[in-house]
């Protein structure tokens, strides 16, 4: 049937199926099927190397021709992956076969391509490991002379002689896609700013391309830099297309790290001297822009090359500085990117005199500062600001830094000072809107420097911050003036959203400076006695449509990194921000989404690091806090019912430690925060939750079986017969239980109350038994209860993610470039 049109999709079909499958005692018989396939069926109306070629051919083809093109990749890479040591014990018909399947790759349909490239993949990873292995432990044979080719093992020298990798290697780099998509969008203030917004399906694409380059690359790294330079000087002639190149140079970037230093070099050297070339003959902004963008992204991947080369690191950045000057759209985004990513991974080679050179470059760079942003835009500026920062904080002696900290920020610290001094003689300047944008640039700056240079930065900060303290101020009470005066509707005009821009990026400065500084005592006497009034007055006193939610994220972050030293503190903080963000956040679930997270991570931070502050504040403070835990746990959404989870869990293992306090806890709210647990357990909506909602009510049942909680939790008068908290205990929720599921027998139930505190020591055990339960119930049966092993399954993940992480590091040039410590670390 293979023979006749009309039957022969359904026939290959069939062999595909039959070739897919593992079946060891039919191996000599699936051998004289494939072979017989390619040899003689296929042979009588494709060769191999067909002219035209199949990719033409498949164009040129009815819609049934092309279904038996696909199918026959399906055949191939079936058949291959389960049986390729057959095919390969015939090795014409192994080159054969694969020669059908690479001219099969080179057909331009999506489909048809991903079925080819899992095969591809696979293949190469296995032909690399095996080639490792062979070269570790060579044939005694081969070593006595039997060697098909240098040093190499007969099998890799078999696809390496066919052409069949050469091919494989010229597919992969004729078709890596994009690394990554960008999206310029506008936000709220009106600055332009980079988002990348990746395209999925074309990421994973490009990761599978990329690790199949690099492995073929190991594989034969001469071959893949000859095709690589090869297509090159194609594209330096007349024949060159903005596409073509780009997908070059996505291929050239896609090996970094897979060839070894001295190898690299060269390769790298010629690469960028024929681009660089390229860019100076080509004409048209358009053409330019797409050689900058591609040499821009070459050398962005190649920091290995970078940091051991100074002058060519120099005249990159030199280039790079040029290109900041082009207008066309993108090229700007593309140098400043790439100067970011340089600066993180060579920083230390700009605080150092290098040889030839006076001083460090980065004196040169600092004189020359607003010549080279005379041209960027507010965001590239800041992403400028930010890479300078890492090469500042590259700078080991402390006086030399705190100069080029100073230099860095002169243009920055003189509009601030010019405007404040205006301000002083005339406070209605600083009501105009052009002075509120360029206060929100120079404060952004700050805080893209202050990210990236960390603890040196406190000092910069110290400059400006009583003065930029008085700017939130006053805008606080233009906000709340101009919002009584006109109606919460004015809230939305140009001017309040300028002057509350302005506020949150003083919010975001102090918190990263917070986050990043290693003098606590200094954020608890300096820092943060000025904010009290001006941020946390403010937002007591303002409406809930002008209440800034980074003032909560502020002070979570102040909590965390200072601890207990801000415990004096706190009753300041409740006063100020708990009822009124609680009357705004517990409306309903959906408004204010931002100040619900950031409340519960200042609540969490308080309860982790504070738990002493809720003995002094008053007792309604602290049912206030109890009631909020509750309602974030059974919040609809999963990040606020995990947070409210992890802050119940942490409270009670900190009043364990309370003493006296203790037992007044467990008296007052021990037995309602069972039922409230109790009411999420068995709640089919907040399964995710299973986790934590298990370790407290094990935590719960262990303190009254182990006898921790002394106080009765029973009126004695109203439970005649009871003897203790144990008895008590399961007599409850029993009762509890039973009322809240009257079609669960009572014996299921006193079996399951009974199970609980026998288990109550074995967590594993304790979670099966309740899973046992809850999927007994009607509400959870017919329903998907994957959720309730969501713990399993993240931990399953997160060893996948570890294993893959591994395998990565395990091959050179496989771990991408973002991701390779060393790299990351910037170091000499």
């Amino acid at each position: 049937f293979f023979m006749e049109p009309a039957y022969q999709n359904v026939a290959l079909e069939c062999l595909t199926e039959i070739g897919s499958t593992v079946a060891p005692d039919y191996h000599p018989q699936l051998f004289v099927m494939f072979a017989s396939v390619v040899n003689h069926a296929l042979k009588a109306f494709l060769q191999p190397n067909h002219e035209p070629p199949l990719r033409q051919i498949y164009h040129q083809s009815a819609q049934s021709a092309q279904d038996f093109i696909k199918g026959l990749s399906l055949f191939f890479t079936g058949f291959f992956k389960r049986h390729l040591d057959l095919v390969e014990s015939d090795h014409g018909l192994a080159v054969t076969a694969m020669t059908y399947l690479v001219n099969i790759s080179e057909v331009d349909d999506d489909e048809i391509f991903k079925i080819c490239l899992e095969f591809w993949s696979l293949f190469a990873d296995e032909l690399y490991h095996k080639e490792i292995e062979f070269q570790s432990h060579p044939s005694p044979l081969l070593m006595s002379g039997g060697v098909p080719a240098a040093g190499v093992s007969p099998r890799l020298a078999l696809y390496r002689d066919s052409k069949i990798l050469s091919n494989v290697r010229r597919i992969m780099i004729d078709r890596m896609p994009k690394p990554e998509e960008v999206l310029v969008v506008v936000e709220d203030t009106g600055e332009v700013v980079r988002q990348h917004l990746p395209d999925v399906e074309s990421v994973a694409l490009h990761k599978t391309m990329r690790e199949t380059l690099v492995f073929l690359t190991h594989l034969d790294f001469r071959d893949t830099e000859q095709i690589m330079i090869e297509k090159l000087n194609y594209q330096v002639g007349p024949n060159w297309n903005k596409q073509g190149l780009s997908t070059l140079c996505w291929a050239i970037g896609s090996i970094s790290g897979a060839m070894k230093e001295d190898e690299e070099k060269h390769f790298l050297v010629t690469v960028i001297k024929e681009l660089l070339g390229l860019c100076e003959i080509t004409r048209g902004k358009d053409n330019k822009a797409v050689i900058a963008s591609n040499i821009m992204y070459v050398v962005g991947q190649y920091p290995r090359f970078l940091k051991a080369h100074w002058k060519f690191l120099k005249t990159v950045i030199k280039k790079l500085f040029e290109f900041m000057h082009e207008l066309h759209p993108g090229v700007q985004d593309m140098a400043c990117e790439t100067f970011l990513k340089i600066s993180q991974r060579c920083r230390f080679k700009f605080v150092r005199a290098q040889q030839g050179e006076h001083e460090p470059f980065l004196q040169e760079l600092l004189r020359e500062l607003p010549t080279t942003i005379s041209d960027l835009e507010s965001h590239h500026i800041y992403m400028f600001y930010e890479a300078v920062g890492y090469m500042v904080g590259a700078e080991q002696d402390a006086a030399a830094r705190e100069q080029l900290l100073q230099h860095l920020f002169l243009l920055p610290n003189e509009n601030w000072k010019f405007i404040i001094a205006a301000a002083r003689q005339n406070e209605e300047i600083l009501k105009q809107q052009e002075h509120m944008r360029e206060i929100a640039k120079m404060l952004t700056t700050n805080v893209r420097v202050a990210s990236s240079l960390g603890h040196p930065y406190m000092s910069q900060l110290g400059i400006i911050y009583e003065e930029m303290l008085q700017v939130y101020r006053l805008y606080s009470e233009l906000i709340s003036a101009t919002v009584a005066a006109q109606g919460e509707m004015v809230t939305k005009s140009s001017t309040i959203r300028a002057m509350r821009a302005v506020k949150r990026e003083t919010l975001k400065l102090v918190e990263t400076v917070v986050d990043k500084t290693e003098d606590v005592p200094r954020i608890v006497a300096h820092i943060v006695p000025p904010l009290m009034d001006p941020v946390l007055g403010d937002y007591q006193r303002n409406l809930p449509d002008t209440r800034d939610p980074e003032v909560l994220s502020l002070f979570a972050a102040i909590v965390n990194k200072t601890q207990g030293a801000i415990t004096e503190a706190i009753p300041r903080i409740f006063e100020s921000v708990f009822e009124c963000t609680l009357m705004m956040i517990t409306k309903n679930f959906q408004d204010f989404p931002e100040h619900r997270i950031n409340f519960f991570k200042l609540l969490q931070a308080i309860n982790h690091h504070c738990f002493r502050a809720f003995f002094v504040i008053p007792q309604s403070h602290f049912k206030l806090v109890i009631d909020s835990i509750v309602w974030a746990f059974k919040h609809s959404e999963r990040n606020i019912a995990e947070t409210g989870l992890t802050i119940l869990l942490d409270l009670l293992r900190n009043v364990e430690q309370s003493g006296e306090v203790a037992n007044q806890f467990y008296s007052t709210f021990f037995l309602s925060l069972i039922h409230d647990i109790f009411t999420v357990l068995t709640d089919t909506m907040h399964k995710t939750g299973f986790k934590l909602q298990a370790q407290i009510l094990m935590m719960c049942m262990h303190r009254v079986e182990g006898g921790a909680i002394t106080v009765p939790l029973y009126d004695a008068a109203a439970t005649p017969g009871i003897a203790n908290n144990q008895q008590f205990m399961r007599q409850h929720m029993l009762q509890l239980l039973t009322s809240a599921f009257p079609n669960v027998g009572q014996a299921q139930v006193q079996a399951f109350v009974l199970g609980m505190f026998d288990l109550q020591k074995d967590v594993q055990a304790f979670k099966v038994h309740l899973r046992d339960f809850l999927v007994q119930l009607k509400e959870f049966s017919g329903s998907d209860n994957s959720d309730l092993y969501l713990e399993e399954a993240e931990l399953a993940r997160a060893a996948a993610s570890e294993a893959e992480k591994a395998r990565l590091s395990a091959v050179p040039g496989l771990l991408p470039v973002a991701q390779r410590a060393e790299d990351l670390m910037g170091g000499p």
